[in-house]
């Protein structure tokens, strides 16, 4: 197999990695995008993009992707939709996506991250159409509606907030008796009037046909089943960062993600990580941009030495 030489290969599709790809397309760098299904990564779930800058009446998700991708495309920016089978560091990084061998000088990490689901019946049949997970995306869409959070964490309470702006009523489903967010966030969920909690309780089931419009619930102390009327449920049970293959190269987190300094350099010279999969990312359209651009200006910096 013959190796291709290129100065910086991006793994990651998403924002990040297109806006890497842009930046560093216009820079005159020999680079290569390498993303595994569809371009545009979380943004393709969202029907609706209401807080990205420069688009006042919203943009789809769809759409905000495909502009992304397009404008990359017109600098000369190569895309290649594959998985990446490997990743070898070194003075040259080696890695292997679509039956080609590649070899780059620098290579950017912007794989991003997946939410963790409930893996219940409807889930999937409804994401979009009540199912979500990002109340900042999507909580607008039912304002004076009923809704439910999923979780007990920083983010589900976060959530819970959020959507009691909107919202005429937020039910936070818990599987346990008591919340893991911080005491400053859970004081004042407990505050808000318009947020009620649902103890030692799991989703075992999303109803809907075209819309959500029920839970079927199980408390796990009593076995009790009962059914909960909703137009959305917020799902807030974790993100798994999609760091994995790259675990044994760069240094993670306990959570997993990429360790990164503010250039988004990672503990090894050459890779950069950039959005969703890397530490302290704000999980925002915006701020990935901003990382993806930070991540090709250091890229194209350590290239030219």
């Amino acid at each position: 197999m013959t190796e291709e030489n290129y100065e910086l290969v991006i793994i990651g599709g998403g924002p990040a990695g297109l806006t890497a790809g842009l930046y560093a397309a216009r820079a005159g760098l020999k680079s290569l995008l390498i993303e595994r299904g569809a371009f545009g990564g979380q943004i393709l779930n969202a029907p609706l993009v209401e807080n990205y800058p420069g688009f006042p009446e919203g943009v789809p998700g769809m759409e905000l992707g495909a502009l992304m991708h397009k404008q990359a495309a017109k600098y000369g920016l190569e895309t290649l939709v594959a998985d990446v089978g490997g990743l070898k560091a070194g003075k040259t990084h080696r890695l292997t996506a679509g039956g080609r061998s590649l070899a780059a000088q620098a290579v950017i990490i912007a794989t991003g991250s997946e939410y963790s689901r409930l893996g219940v019946p409807g889930e999937g049949k409804l994401v979009g159409h009540g199912v979500s997970y990002c109340a900042t995306c999507d909580g607008f869409f039912f304002r004076s509606k009923e809704v439910a959070v999923v979780g007990g964490g920083d983010a589900a309470i976060t959530d819970a907030l959020e959507l009691a702006q909107h919202s005429s009523q937020v039910y936070v489903i818990h599987r346990r008796d008591q919340l893991r967010a911080g005491q400053v966030l859970q004081e004042r969920a407990k505050a808000q009037p318009k947020i009620e909690f649902i103890w030692d309780t799991i989703v075992e089931a999303i109803e809907g046909g075209e819309a959500v419009r029920a839970l079927k619930l199980r408390n796990v102390k009593t076995q009790k089943t009962s059914t909960l009327e909703v137009a959305g449920v917020f799902v807030a049970v974790g993100l798994t960062p999609n760091s994995q293959p790259f675990a044994k190269i760069v240094r993670l987190t306990e959570s997993g993600h990429i360790v990164t300094d503010e250039t988004m350099a990672t503990s090894v010279p050459g890779l950069f990580a950039a959005g969703d999969v890397r530490r302290s990312s704000a999980r925002q359209v915006a701020s990935a941009v901003g990382d993806g651009a930070t991540a090709a200006k250091s890229a194209f910096n350590y290239i030219k030495g």
